[in-house]
């Protein structure tokens, strides 16, 4: 399996041959590639990275790597052991850190993992800055130089953070811990087996949660499920929500960025949804813009209409939604795939920040989970994938699908996405396949459908 080098950081399957899977080598070189741009920010004083890591098996080894290294080139590290990756983000900004690292490869299963890699800002590196890194690991290694014995860096440990990160959540005027304590709730959360299993129970505790149950809950790095919060990945928390009869079910990726609800019935709220019923949250108690990526859902358009605020689209990618949201002074977005972003706790996708606003709407509301969900308008996603030849010109057929189309609302931020009255269909040239990945969504499944094949059929005339 070749490195995947992405805005995503440096992902692979652990063991195998270097630059074929994440070895010890590819660790070293990436890392001490990392490291010298931070230093190249920062020659006046010792730089200082925040490192943090999820509960899978190979963590252990890839953060005394990580750590080495970063201190063989004479940089200080802050090893918060076990951590979600808002809460390294958080550490970031709370430690006025140059930079941050997480070893997690997210919704990977067990036997990825990867770098990520942030900034002095808590946050992903822009699509320039991790291509120089990759640059620098492969082809300039040779300018590195690691410190003298006298200048090595310290290599801190500090496990405060997951309080410190919960306690800011708790501290914003959004989250109501007085409605959410009276509704005397029951939880289930699937943390399928990583640091989820530390973070959602201590996050629910202090919201006031009166019974907490976890559903794959054991902190081994062993999913017994595959890690993506996805309705076929989630039956088992189904089930427990159900037999339990609790108010609500959540489900957290290994690395507790994305967030799936499931209602009192058992049935998927929709991970679409999970960031549209929080920004109408929000947006309910204070008026603002609202972001969300190219291929999610346009039910976030009518939600930010309801309230008389803009909403904007990104391209997709956690980096270019919150430059979006910088951008137009945007107070909620984020990613369709559960993934909230608040700014005025941290511009990084947060599933624990997403639960405890979930819960507060949910609270207030007085509803339940299943009727809250029956507030927002339907529409359904259809994914597809065209396959491609190698030597197909696909700029030129975007070019012939936007003249056939030319009569509608056309974006070209991120590959081809037409919004047609009864939907939309976006087109996106995968970076590590020969294929396009085509998104459509719209009222109900057929029309999705429809919109889907409506390109398809285009597409295969024109190839």
């Amino acid at each position: 399996m070749t490195l995947i080098k992405s805005i995503s950081g440096i992902r692979g399957t652990i063991g195998g041959k270097p630059t074929e899977n994440l070895t010890p080598l590819d660790i070293v070189k990436f890392t001490s590639a990392f490291a010298y741009k931070v230093k190249s920010k920062n020659i006046s004083q010792k730089p200082k990275i925040i490192l943090g890591r999820d509960a899978r098996v190979s963590g252990e080894i890839l953060a005394m790597s990580v750590s080495a290294t970063l201190s063989a080139l004479g940089i200080d590290v802050i090893d918060i052991g076990f951590a979600t990756t808002p809460t390294v983000e958080m550490a970031v900004l709370c430690e006025k850190a140059d930079a941050g690292m997480i070893l997690t490869a997210s919704h990977n299963p067990a036997q990825w993992n990867a770098l990520k890699l942030l900034n002095e800002n808590g946050e992903f590196l822009s699509d320039k800055e991790g291509k120089e890194i990759v640059e620098i690991a492969e082809n300039h290694f040779d300018k590195i130089e690691f410190a003298p014995f006298d200048a090595l860096g310290q290599i801190i440990r500090n496990k405060e953070f997951l309080s410190h990160h919960i306690d800011k959540i708790l501290s914003l005027s959004l989250i109501n811990v007085d409605a959410i304590r009276e509704a005397n709730l029951s939880v289930v959360v699937d943390t399928v087996n990583s640091v989820g299993s530390l973070a959602v129970p201590l996050l629910l505790e202090k919201l006031g949660v009166q019974k907490i149950q976890l559903c794959c809950g054991e902190m081994n790095g062993i999913f017994e499920h595959h890690p993506e919060p996805l309705p076929e990945n989630l039956v088992k928390l189904s089930e427990m929500v159900q037999t339990s009869k609790a108010n609500v079910g959540f489900s957290v990726d290994p690395d507790v960025d994305r967030l799936a609800v499931v209602t009192e019935k058992g049935e998927m709220f929709g991970e679409e949804y999970t960031l549209v019923a929080v920004a109408d949250y929000v947006l309910k108690h204070k008026k603002g813009n609202t972001v969300s990526n190219l291929s999610s859902t346009r039910a976030l358009r009518d939600i930010s209409q309801k309230y008389n605020v803009e909403y904007f689209a990104a391209a997709v990618g956690e980096v270019n939604v919150v430059e979006k949201m910088k951008f137009c002074n945007a107070i909620i977005g984020g990613e369709g795939n559960g993934g909230v972003i608040l700014p005025e706790l941290h511009y990084g996708r947060d599933a624990l920040v997403g639960i405890a606003l979930f819960l507060s709407h949910l609270a207030t509301s007085k509803m339940l989970c299943s009727d809250l969900r029956k507030q927002y308008p339907d529409y359904f996603i259809s994914k597809k994938k065209i396959e491609c030849s190698q030597n197909l010109d696909i700029e030129k057929i975007f070019e012939k699908i936007k003249t056939k189309f030319s009569d509608f609302n056309i974006s070209t931020i991120d590959g081809l996405k037409i919004d047609f009255p009864e939907g939309w269909v976006h087109l996106r040239r995968s970076n590590t396949e020969p294929i396009i990945r085509l998104y459509s969504e719209a009222r109900t499944e057929s029309e999705s459908q429809m919109l889907s094949q409506k390109i398809i059929d285009f597409f295969n005339f024109s190839e």
